[in-house]
């Protein structure tokens, strides 16, 4: 159960139903998810989460399906239920197969090990690999 109530669209105010809106549009979608029902409460936060949201995850150098299966990873690592759900199933949406999931997973996985390991070993960063690689 959710620690704040939800902002149901009847009951919204017309700042709040404008960023619905929005969300409704842009998904495609008929109806708003309750992550954004739950930040409707504070209407300044709604509009500015979902407008970043609505510009990081948009196409552009990184593909869109792309983005969400970044996001599934991060959120997985986050130990975020909610949104490891919600971008699996936009992911899906986007064309994601159930061997991609698992071979996301798989990364998480071997990513969060190699990291520990790095980190618990207090590995120092090669030269060559400063900057991303560039000299």
């Amino acid at each position: 159960m959710s620690i704040t109530p939800f902002v149901e669209y009847e009951e919204a105010s017309e700042e709040v139903k404008s960023v619905y809106d929005d969300i409704m549009a842009t998904r495609g979608s008929d109806w708003v998810n309750n992550f954004w029902k739950a930040l409707a409460t504070q209407p300044d936060l709604l509009r500015r989460t979902w407008l970043g949201v609505k510009a990081v995850m948009a196409d552009g150098a990184v593909d869109s399906l792309t983005k969400e299966l970044i996001y599934i990873a991060i959120s997985a690592s986050n130990s975020c239920d909610y949104c490891t759900n919600s971008h699996t199933a936009g992911a899906r949406a986007k064309g994601m197969t159930d061997e991609m999931f698992a071979e996301v997973m798989a990364v998480v996985g071997m990513a969060n090990q190699t990291n520990s390991l790095a980190n618990g070993f207090q590995v120092e960063v090669d030269e060559q690999f400063k900057n991303g690689g560039r000299a």
